[in-house]
């Protein structure tokens, strides 16, 4: 009998994964074997067919107006599989990716539909039986954080100039006075104090650009 959540939750898969595009990720047969070795007598998955009996699933419509920037299209793919462990079966559906981003439609492959599959797979067993669940954690920590760095919202360019002043200030704690701090950046004393005050002069501009009146239509 498989190991409980609990249990399965506590292993750690870590030596067993490989990295790309930053993320950490437990191959699907090594998944399997893991899952034997934990008292699974029955596992594996089942591609599901649409109602053309392809593996691939897509919205009618594309994303982006239809094109993005480069006039490709994009459907939003997905796959959906059938998880079976031991008398359990498990629905998992999820896109296909390239890495951190969509695939497009002149993009896509039978190697990424089945690299969509095998990655369903094994983050439903996470889901469902915990074998590797710390992994997805640390993956969706690590999506977080790149999607607020990409939320143009969440800048701020006054941080920008705490943090230039802050290196500012220790390169004077340790010895050096402003003039030749100026030198080293081949700019003179007014110069810095110019390029610090841009900060606010652009803070400024964001604002009074935001503000103008949108022309009617």
């Amino acid at each position: 009998m498989l190991a409980s959540y609990d249990e399965l939750r506590k292993i750690d898969v870590s030596e067993f994964t490989e990295k790309r595009d930053g993320a950490e990720y437990l191959n699907w047969a090594k998944c399997i074997d893991l899952l034997h070795q934990n008292g699974a007598e029955k596992v594996y998955f089942v591609p599901e067919v649409n109602e053309k009996g392809s593996s691939l699933f897509m919205s009618e419509v594309s994303f982006e107006n239809g094109y993005d920037k480069n006039k490709k299209t994009n459907r939003c793919y997905e796959t959906r599989i059938k998880i079976h462990i031991d008398d359990n079966v498990y629905t998992m559906q999820s896109p296909v990716m390239n890495g951190a981003n969509p695939v497009q439609d002149n993009s896509m492959s039978q190697q990424r539909v089945w690299n969509s599959m095998c990655r369903s797979f094994v983050k439903g067993v996470a889901i469902y039986t915990g074998l590797g669940f710390d992994l997805w954690l640390k993956e969706e920590d690590r999506m977080s954080k790149q999607q607020t760095d990409d939320d143009l919202s969440k800048h701020d360019i006054f941080k920008i100039k705490e943090r230039c002043q802050q290196i500012y200030t220790a390169k004077m704690q340790d010895g050096l006075t402003t003039k030749e701090i100026a030198e080293k950046l081949h700019k003179t004393e007014d110069e810095v104090k110019a390029i610090f005050s841009y900060f606010d002069t652009l803070s400024n501009f964001e604002k009074e650009l935001y503000n103008i009146d949108s022309k009617s239509r």
